[in-house]
């Protein structure tokens, strides 16, 4: 008798497994149809594939990757169109689905932060960022993308003052490089805005630096960061000295440009 009772329960745990493992295999066609799509620049197209294979299997993490991705692609960094802002935010949502499944997806966490980045939402950004290098410590990506965010916050502040005092060009046209001095109460206040931030991108630039040292992009915003640093410095030596390091180190990131330039092109003949 016990064993009449449990057979129709034996029964609709088979269809229920059947139905699941029918469900998986719908979603992996679905998912081999999205990345075609995505392959071939279809992404709207390439979202409802992936959507539907979410749909039909939860846990298929590749599916949420290449929805995000698809999403992203379909953004324009910096466009300011209410439709193109809210393609960012699907973006930001899909991503952050990701991370429910998988908290330290680093892909996840950079692209988040990218988009932040272009919606010039610094300050998350640099959360997130900070949030990667946690995982990947030893990144030189990670420390770059700190330090050009914290010049992106400095340096809006840096030029706004400086045209409010109408001091925004360079007295010597030989040098746009140099700019005149802040007046004493100017300076002091900058400093008080701006001087963390710029000790925090230059200690993470640097970082990149000595983990990737021919970072050009990286020795590219140290030589801005320290043109933010001089215009901090009390001492007029010392806003000399960070202006010729800054000279210093666009020359170097001029060189390696050429150099790998001068690569590129013996490796195209």
């Amino acid at each position: 008798m016990k064993l009449q009772r449990l057979a129709p329960l034996a029964g609709v745990l088979l269809l229920a497994a059947l139905s699941c493992g029918c469900n998986k295999l719908k979603a992996r066609d679905q998912l081999n149809k999205g990345v075609s799509a995505f392959r071939n620049a279809q992404y709207q197209a390439a979202i409802e594939n992936f959507q539907r294979a979410i749909d039909l299997d939860p846990n298929l993490m590749t599916a949420r990757l290449y929805l995000a991705t698809a999403h992203f692609q379909l953004y324009v960094p910096s466009g300011d169109s209410p439709e193109n802002i809210k393609e960012g935010e699907q973006t930001i949502t899909a991503f952050e689905d990701v991370l429910k499944y998988d908290p330290n997806n680093v892909d996840a966490i950079s692209s988040i932060a990218t988009i932040y980045y272009y919606m010039h939402k610094f300050e998350k950004a640099k959360e997130l960022q900070e949030k990667r290098l946690q995982i990947e410590p030893n990144n030189p990506e990670g420390y770059y993308w700190i330090g050009q965010l914290d010049w992106s916050i400095c340096f809006p502040k840096r030029m706004a003052l400086r045209k409010d005092k109408n001091i925004a060009n360079p007295k010597d046209p030989n040098h746009p490089d140099i700019l005149p001095p802040l007046a004493e109460k100017d300076r002091a206040q900058l400093a008080q805005e701006n001087a963390a931030l710029v000790d925090d991108g230059i200690k993470a630039l640097q970082k990149a630096i000595d983990l990737k040292p021919d970072y050009v992009d990286a020795i590219a915003y140290l030589n801005l960061m320290y043109r933010e640093k001089s215009d901090l410095e009390e001492d007029p030596s010392a806003r000399d000295a960070d202006v010729a390091k800054a000279n210093d180190l666009n020359a170097q990131a001029n060189n390696l440009m050429k150099q790998a330039q001068e690569k590129a092109a013996q490796t195209t003949k």
